[in-house]
Protein backbone atom coordinates (compact mmCIF):
# COMPACT_ATOMS: atom_id res chain seq x y z
CA UNK A 1 0.00 0.00 0.00
CA UNK A 2 1.33 3.42 -0.86
CA UNK A 3 1.00 6.72 0.90
CA UNK A 4 0.61 9.97 -1.01
CA UNK A 5 1.66 13.46 -0.09
CA UNK A 6 -1.38 15.40 -1.30
CA UNK A 7 0.40 18.75 -0.92
CA UNK A 8 2.93 17.84 -3.58
CA UNK A 9 1.32 14.93 -5.38
CA UNK A 10 4.33 12.70 -4.73
CA UNK A 11 3.89 8.99 -4.19
CA UNK A 12 5.64 7.66 -1.07
CA UNK A 13 6.05 3.96 -0.47
CA UNK A 14 7.57 1.99 2.43
CA UNK A 15 10.24 0.53 0.13
CA UNK A 16 11.73 3.60 -1.52
CA UNK A 17 12.95 7.10 -0.74
CA UNK A 18 14.41 6.06 2.60
CA UNK A 19 17.98 7.14 1.99
CA UNK A 20 17.02 10.65 0.92
CA UNK A 21 14.65 10.98 3.88
CA UNK A 22 17.33 9.81 6.32
CA UNK A 23 19.70 12.41 4.89
CA UNK A 24 17.06 15.13 5.42
CA UNK A 25 16.47 13.95 8.99
CA UNK A 26 20.21 14.12 9.64
CA UNK A 27 20.31 17.61 8.17
CA UNK A 28 17.42 18.76 10.37
CA UNK A 29 19.16 17.46 13.50
CA UNK A 30 22.56 18.74 12.38
CA UNK A 31 24.14 15.28 12.42
CA UNK A 32 27.12 14.52 10.21
CA UNK A 33 26.96 10.72 10.42
CA UNK A 34 24.27 8.05 10.35
CA UNK A 35 25.67 6.67 13.61
CA UNK A 36 24.74 9.92 15.38
CA UNK A 37 21.18 9.53 14.13
CA UNK A 38 21.11 5.85 15.13
CA UNK A 39 22.24 6.76 18.65
CA UNK A 40 19.58 9.46 18.90
CA UNK A 41 16.83 7.16 17.69
CA UNK A 42 18.00 4.32 19.94
CA UNK A 43 18.73 1.83 17.17
CA UNK A 44 21.83 -0.18 16.38
CA UNK A 45 24.28 0.57 13.60
CA UNK A 46 22.90 -2.49 11.82
CA UNK A 47 19.35 -1.23 12.22
CA UNK A 48 19.99 2.04 10.47
CA UNK A 49 22.20 0.22 7.95
CA UNK A 50 19.28 -2.04 6.99
CA UNK A 51 16.97 0.92 6.42
CA UNK A 52 19.66 2.62 4.37
CA UNK A 53 20.46 -0.40 2.21
CA UNK A 54 16.80 -1.33 1.64
CA UNK A 55 15.84 2.33 1.04
CA UNK A 56 12.96 1.83 3.49
CA UNK A 57 11.11 5.06 4.17
CA UNK A 58 11.46 6.01 7.88
CA UNK A 59 7.95 7.29 8.56
CA UNK A 60 8.41 6.92 12.33
CA UNK A 61 11.67 8.90 12.36
CA UNK A 62 10.14 11.62 10.22
CA UNK A 63 7.40 12.16 12.79
CA UNK A 64 9.85 12.19 15.70
CA UNK A 65 12.17 14.58 13.87
CA UNK A 66 9.36 16.97 13.00
CA UNK A 67 8.22 17.03 16.62
CA UNK A 68 11.72 17.52 18.07
CA UNK A 69 13.26 19.94 15.57
CA UNK A 70 10.13 21.71 14.26
CA UNK A 71 11.34 20.92 10.75
CA UNK A 72 8.65 21.10 8.08
CA UNK A 73 6.86 17.77 7.65
CA UNK A 74 6.43 18.25 3.86
CA UNK A 75 10.16 18.95 3.55
CA UNK A 76 11.10 15.90 5.63
CA UNK A 77 8.77 13.71 3.57
CA UNK A 78 9.55 15.01 0.08
CA UNK A 79 12.44 17.46 0.17
CA UNK A 80 10.19 20.18 -1.26
CA UNK A 81 9.77 23.62 0.29
CA UNK A 82 11.76 25.16 3.15
CA UNK A 83 13.29 23.06 5.91
CA UNK A 84 11.69 25.29 8.53
CA UNK A 85 8.64 27.51 8.50
CA UNK A 86 9.87 30.69 10.12
CA UNK A 87 6.35 31.52 11.31
CA UNK A 88 5.97 28.25 13.19
CA UNK A 89 9.49 27.30 14.23
CA UNK A 90 11.49 28.62 17.17
CA UNK A 91 14.68 26.91 15.99
CA UNK A 92 17.00 27.61 13.11
CA UNK A 93 19.59 25.47 11.33
CA UNK A 94 22.99 27.17 11.00
CA UNK A 95 25.78 25.85 8.81
CA UNK A 96 29.09 25.01 10.45
CA UNK A 97 32.52 25.70 9.03
CA UNK A 98 36.05 24.85 10.11
CA UNK A 99 39.31 26.48 9.04
CA UNK A 100 42.00 23.86 8.44
CA UNK A 101 45.42 25.03 7.30
CA UNK A 102 43.90 28.33 6.25
CA UNK A 103 41.16 26.75 4.14
CA UNK A 104 37.44 26.85 4.96
CA UNK A 105 35.68 23.47 5.10
CA UNK A 106 31.96 22.83 5.50
CA UNK A 107 31.13 20.93 8.68
CA UNK A 108 27.46 19.92 8.91
CA UNK A 109 24.86 21.99 10.82
CA UNK A 110 23.68 22.89 14.30
CA UNK A 111 20.23 23.73 15.58
CA UNK A 112 19.80 26.90 17.64
CA UNK A 113 16.84 28.23 19.55
CA UNK A 114 16.02 31.65 18.15
CA UNK A 115 15.92 33.08 21.68
CA UNK A 116 19.62 32.18 22.06
CA UNK A 117 20.79 34.08 19.00
CA UNK A 118 21.07 37.82 18.62
CA UNK A 119 17.91 39.10 16.96
CA UNK A 120 19.72 41.31 14.46
CA UNK A 121 21.59 38.43 12.78
CA UNK A 122 20.74 38.18 9.08
CA UNK A 123 22.94 35.44 7.65
CA UNK A 124 24.80 33.63 10.47
CA UNK A 125 27.22 30.72 10.18
CA UNK A 126 29.10 28.95 12.96
CA UNK A 127 32.89 28.69 12.99
CA UNK A 128 34.16 25.70 14.98
CA UNK A 129 37.67 26.27 16.33
CA UNK A 130 38.73 23.63 18.87
CA UNK A 131 36.58 24.01 21.98
CA UNK A 132 35.38 27.45 20.93
CA UNK A 133 32.59 28.24 18.52
CA UNK A 134 31.86 31.58 16.96
CA UNK A 135 28.63 32.77 15.40
CA UNK A 136 29.63 34.89 12.42
CA UNK A 137 27.46 37.45 10.68
CA UNK A 138 28.21 37.11 6.97
CA UNK A 139 25.83 39.85 5.85
CA UNK A 140 27.45 43.28 6.20
CA UNK A 141 27.98 46.49 4.27
CA UNK A 142 31.22 47.66 5.84
CA UNK A 143 34.08 46.49 8.03
CA UNK A 144 33.67 47.60 11.65
CA UNK A 145 35.95 47.20 14.65
CA UNK A 146 35.87 43.68 16.05
CA UNK A 147 36.93 40.07 15.55
CA UNK A 148 36.59 38.89 11.95
CA UNK A 149 37.19 35.80 9.86
CA UNK A 150 39.20 37.16 6.96
CA UNK A 151 41.13 35.91 3.97
CA UNK A 152 44.61 37.35 3.45
CA UNK A 153 46.64 36.21 0.45
CA UNK A 154 44.48 33.10 0.12
CA UNK A 155 44.69 32.10 3.80
CA UNK A 156 41.71 32.36 6.15
CA UNK A 157 42.00 33.09 9.87
CA UNK A 158 40.46 35.03 12.74
CA UNK A 159 41.85 38.53 13.14
CA UNK A 160 41.03 41.52 15.29
CA UNK A 161 40.27 44.44 12.98
CA UNK A 162 40.43 48.12 13.93
CA UNK A 163 39.80 51.02 11.59
CA UNK A 164 42.48 53.70 11.57
CA UNK A 165 42.80 56.98 9.62
CA UNK A 166 43.46 57.21 5.88
CA UNK A 167 41.08 54.32 5.10
CA UNK A 168 43.41 51.76 6.62
CA UNK A 169 42.98 48.84 8.99
CA UNK A 170 45.01 47.57 11.89
CA UNK A 171 45.02 43.78 11.87
CA UNK A 172 46.15 41.79 14.90
CA UNK A 173 46.15 38.28 16.35
CA UNK A 174 48.19 36.49 19.01
CA UNK A 175 51.32 36.50 16.85
CA UNK A 176 51.36 39.47 14.49
CA UNK A 177 50.10 43.01 14.08
CA UNK A 178 50.17 45.06 10.89
CA UNK A 179 48.42 47.82 8.97
CA UNK A 180 46.87 47.43 5.54
CA UNK A 181 44.42 48.97 3.15
CA UNK A 182 40.73 48.05 2.97
CA UNK A 183 41.32 46.16 -0.27
CA UNK A 184 44.20 44.09 1.11
CA UNK A 185 41.94 41.69 3.01
CA UNK A 186 38.74 39.85 2.17
CA UNK A 187 36.26 39.88 5.09
CA UNK A 188 34.16 36.72 5.38
CA UNK A 189 32.23 37.24 8.60
CA UNK A 190 32.24 39.29 11.79
CA UNK A 191 32.12 37.45 15.12
CA UNK A 192 28.75 38.32 16.62
CA UNK A 193 28.77 35.76 19.43
CA UNK A 194 31.35 33.51 21.09
CA UNK A 195 30.38 30.14 22.54
CA UNK A 196 33.04 28.51 24.71
CA UNK A 197 33.58 24.98 25.99
CA UNK A 198 31.05 23.19 23.82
Amino acid sequence: MSTKSFAHGIELTPTEGGRAAIERIMEAYGYGTRQQLADHMGVSKGGIGNRWMRDTFPFDWVIVCAAETKASLPWLMTGNGPMFDAKESDVVSISNIKVIDGVIHQASYNMFDLSFLKKDLKNPIQLIDGESRYILETSFNDITDGLWLVEIDGTCSLKKISKIPNKKLKVTDDQVSFECGLDDIKPIGRVAMTINNI
